[in-house]
């Protein structure tokens, strides 16, 4: 088993929300869960009798109670949820109205806003009837082109509260990007900002906007929201108003509309570099019950935390992070540069509004040790117990430098699922012990596998590809305009029979915990031994003269040869020395046979807009391919750095 690195006090686990609710399961079945493993083993056994004293639990709100927990039980996909539920997600959210802190928001430069659960209430009412009164009805889709900003979270709430269906974008995608996702669902009205800060740079929004109203006329209605300039007009768009013109609208109370369990709430999209974007529909009431059971059980997330995770309103985690309002916590959000004008600008943040969670990026991570950040010598972070992590598997090194630089008593939390479930497939364990390299614990009534080719159960240690057996409440209610359901079974199910298989190349852990090899899709295969791509970058990460790397497979006569891509940190150079030390780290540590057979500087790698390494993009540019959709990339200009290489010639 890997190193302990942290194990938390018995008087802090009995403490802990997850220790309840493992007392109310045990009274409600009658027998004893000694552990968390037994705990988890009842959750998926039991699906009905364990998400049924969830809801409790956590004191769903609901205007009608279900009828059946689970129809239809070990259909995937085909399951179907609390039946006869009604109720809405935007009610679940906005369950305070007082004048406690909901929201705190810092832009760039230091700019604070907040907004207390009260004038969030009152935000959401006045949006809730202007959308009304624009003719929004349950169904309709609602579109933000905005940055992180609180008005964004008051919009997908609004939205919500009617029962219609909420899209977000972030405002760094480009026209062609925004139109291969909203271009699919028809929005009625559009909610955007006078622009956005990045890097010190303030961009104007409105320009690109125009071009998306001349190629999307089915938008009615646009607001505009002031961020960048707070006088801001709304730039002569079509259909426009201000958002202080909605925020005068009349209105009463909010009217939830009641809404089945399984009816649409938001609309996510895959990340589009082998095509146009999947448009992933995700419910109110899973998309609600799963986030409850996350924050409340496996972040331990109380009412009156500060619940920080640094995201963009385009990927999932922004729409993780809102959720964390139905437990009475309050959300800190940050709009810009993580590390602009340095690396610290995050930790500021964390120290003046006294985090008690702090999440981020694998990357920012690795990033920030490398600049030499050391928040625990700078930085007052008392009140931070839990450290968050996804968006690529967390090496062991970072986790070595969280409990060595960022604190040492504290839960760190290495998490994955993705946009496709809304939610987490393995995550934290509050009353487990945090493990070197390894994430804590399959989440609770989530039934995670790892199955080799042939769909065979594999043992702990073993990696294979990652699945989940049995249905749970956030799996997608379905995909946009595929109304027999075959890009949705495709996307899922065609590998194996009723099973769910996610993509990722993972193992199970000796202790329970999971470890994250990388895509299955990029999984590197010389001479037909396949190893993730994530444990080529866990060796090359620790050379400091390395910014950033990418490893792919190249195929040359019949078999596959491994190409490692880096980027240099500034004032270093790949030289022959470096390459043979890098080359022998990854013999010595991963394996021979999975020594790169080149090792090539370049200035900059593809990542997607979640901040994601575009490792199949790369693939493609070097085998001759096209990549489909380079709006789907944050730096598609990257791209050009892979073409033609001489050194990939012989």
């Amino acid at each position: 088993m890997n190193e302990v690195l942290w194990s938390p006090g018995e008087e802090r686990r009995e403490a802990t929300s997850l220790r309840r609710f493992r007392r109310l399961a045990e009274q409600a079945i009658g027998q004893t869960l000694p552990d968390y493993e037994s705990l988890w083993r009842w959750s998926i056994d039991d699906r009905a009798s364990f998400w049924s004293l969830l809801w409790d639990f956590a004191g769903v709100r609901a205007s009608r109670t279900w009828e059946t927990v689970l129809d239809n039980g070990d259909a995937m996909p085909g399951a179907r949820w609390f039946t006869g539920a009604r109720l809405n997600y935007a009610e679940n959210l906005l369950r305070k109205h007082d004048d406690t802190m909901a929201i705190v928001c810092r832009g760039e430069g230091g700019r604070r806003r907040t907004m207390t659960f009260r004038e969030l209430h009152d935000a959401v009412a006045a949006l809730s009837a202007w959308l009304g009164d624009q003719g929004v009805r349950r169904g309709d889709r609602v579109a933000g082109y905005l940055p992180n900003l609180p008005e964004t979270i008051v919009a997908k709430l609004a939205t919500a509260s009617l029962g219609a269906v909420w899209s977000s974008s972030s405002p760094d995608f480009g026209t062609r990007g925004v139109l291969d996702r909203f271009g699919q669902i028809d929005p009625k009205v559009l909610i955007t900002a006078d622009g956005y800060s990045y890097g010190g740079r303030h961009f104007d929004s409105r320009p690109r906007v125009a071009e998306i109203l001349d190629a999307m006329p089915g938008i009615g209605h646009v607001v505009v929201v002031p961020w960048v300039d707070p006088a801001c007009d709304t730039g002569g768009l079509r259909d426009a108003v201000t958002w202080q013109e909605v925020m005068a609208t009349s209105h009463d109370d909010i009217d939830f509309e009641q809404v089945p369990f399984d009816h649409p709430l938001a609309i996510l999209y895959s990340s589009g570099t082998t095509g146009a974007p999947k448009c992933i529909v995700h419910g109110h009431g899973g998309t609600l019950l799963q986030h409850l059971k996350e924050h409340r059980l496996h972040c331990d997330l109380r009412e009156g935390d500060r619940l920080f995770y640094f995201s963009t309103c385009g990927w999932m985690m922004w729409n993780w992070q809102v959720s964390a309002l139905a437990t009475g916590a309050t959300l800190a959000i940050y709009e810009g540069h993580p590390a602009s004008p340095d690396g610290n600008v995050l930790w500021n943040f964390c120290q003046e509004e006294r985090f008690t969670a702090f999440g981020a990026s694998a990357k920012y991570f690795a990033a920030i040790e490398k600049e030499g950040i050391q928040p625990a010598l700078s930085h007052d972070l008392k009140d931070l117990r839990l450290v968050l992590s996804t968006g690529s598997p967390l090496a062991p090194g970072s986790f070595d430098y969280i409990y060595r630089e960022v604190k040492e008593d504290v839960q760190l939390a290495s998490i994955s699922g993705g946009t496709d479930i809304i939610s987490c497939f393995v995550l934290g364990n509050p009353e487990g012990a945090v493990r070197r390299g390894e994430i804590q614990a399959r989440g609770l009534g989530m039934a995670v596998d790892i199955f080799d080719d042939r769909g065979n159960s594999l043992p702990a240690g073993q990696t294979g590809e990652l699945v989940c057996t049995r249905p749970f409440p956030s799996m997608p209610v379905g995909f946009w305009n595929d109304d027999d359901g075959s890009l949705y079974h495709q996307a899922y199910f065609d590998r194996f029979d009723n099973v769910w298989r996610h993509g990722d190349w993972a193992e199970i852990t000796a202790a329970g915990g999971a470890v994250i090899h990388g895509r299955s899709d990029t999984v590197l295969n010389p001479g037909g031994v396949r190893i993730g791509t994530a444990e080529i970058y866990r060796q090359v990460d620790i050379f400091e003269e390395i910014q950033e790397s990418l490893a792919v497979g190249q195929d040359v006569a019949g078999d596959v040869r491994i190409i490692l891509f880096v980027v240099m940190q500034p004032g270093h150079e790949l030289d022959d020395d470096l390459v043979s030390r890098i080359r022998m780290r990854i013999r010595t540590h991963a394996s021979p046979r999975h020594t790169p057979a080149r090792i090539i500087a370049v200035a900059d790698i593809p990542r997607t807009r979640s901040n994601k390494i575009s490792e199949l993009a790369v693939r493609h540019v070097i085998h001759g391919r096209p990549v489909a959709n380079t709006e789907a990339l944050a730096n598609p200009e990257s791209l050009s750095l892979f073409k033609n290489l001489e050194a990939l010639k012989d």
